[in-house]
């Protein structure tokens, strides 16, 4: 599959607020309607791109761990799907030649926790060993950045797309109708009313109060699951780095500062910086750590791992 022009500002746009009106959209690209929507409804079913809802894990009361499996390889393959099917995994992806399985995993509650990281998977057949780091702080992804992979529109353009919000520090507690309608755009991002109210035995008008409710205080927002290597980048990695807690901070901002960078996080445990890398091709991630990543002298210590398979891409299944 082919992206041109249209496609890129298309998908600029969609990264900026991924649930803007198709009639918006394409005021600002200049298109027509009818245009935007059949060039989204191209991208959507082939699954180069999606739009997903997605909530912040501390707003709404819950934990994301950032789990590393080791196992044989002829098991990876066949947990990693297993992994992927859960509705509370994202990220599945396979590293290390194979024996190691990477994935993001959404905990509601502490029971929730356990098992799936105390029972599950401990005994899960050919594994030898599992490490889960707690998600402690965003530098770089989420509702406030978007990937820099496709930089199409103009600042006015991006200024008319951007939404308004005003975050705030309230945890937000979610009931069962609340969970209904965020399975629902997980799936899609882009939803209707209707869809949402049948899912969630409310009105159209009570979906759409939520749904502004919760994007305008900063606990839902809405992400891009891309297929980057249409977008020319075939080389993906994730680094997993140790710094004194003195040094957490500035050398997170600076990674957040890279346009390689897809996602920098602080997260609990012996490697305490996670990030996430983009980047053309092998030899491109060469110079990336060799210039920018070695130019930041509070890094103790990095272990890289490239992605060899990517099971599920965000919220997305992959295959």
């Amino acid at each position: 599959m082919q992206l041109d022009e249209t496609d890129h500002a298309l998908i600029h746009a969609l990264n900026i607020d991924g649930r803007a009106p198709f009639s918006k959209i394409a005021d600002v690209l200049g298109l027509s309607d009818q245009t935007v929507a059949r060039r989204y409804r191209r991208l959507r079913s082939t699954q180069a791109v999606r739009v997903v809802g997605q909530t912040v894990p501390w707003r709404v009361g819950h934990v994301r761990w950032y789990i590393r499996i080791k196992c044989a390889p002829a098991t990876a393959l066949p947990l990693a799907s297993a992994l992927a099917r859960r509705s509370d995994t994202y990220w599945v992806r396979m590293f290390s030649g194979g024996t190691e399985i990477g994935c993001v995993a959404q905990s509601h509650t502490a029971e929730h926790t356990d098992a799936l990281l105390l029972q599950q998977l401990p005994r899960t057949p050919r594994v030898s060993e599992v490490t889960a780091h707690s998600l402690l702080h965003v530098f770089f992804g989420g509702p406030a950045e978007h990937l820099g992979l496709v930089e199409t529109l103009t600042r006015e353009q991006v200024a008319r797309l951007q939404p308004e919000t005003h975050p705030t520090d309230e945890v937000v507690v979610l009931d069962e109708a609340d969970h209904r309608m965020l399975a629902v755009l997980e799936e899609d991002g882009r939803a209707g009313f209707a869809e949402l109210a049948k899912a969630t035995g409310w009105s159209e008008s009570t979906v759409r109060r939520r749904l502004d409710y919760l994007h305008d205080v900063g606990a839902l927002f809405y992400d891009l699951d891309m297929d980057i290597q249409l977008l020319g980048f075939s080389c993906e990695a994730m680094m997993w780095m140790s710094v004194s807690p003195a040094e957490i901070v500035s050398v997170g901002e600076a990674l957040a500062a890279h346009p390689e960078v897809a996602f920098a996080a602080a997260i609990t445990g012996t490697s305490n910086l996670i990030a996430s890398v983009n980047c053309r091709n092998v030899p491109a991630f060469y110079r990336y750590l060799t210039t920018r990543v070695a130019a930041l002298k509070a890094i103790n210590h990095i272990e890289t791992s490239p992605v060899i398979r990517t099971v599920k891409r965000g919220a997305t299944l992959v295959g």
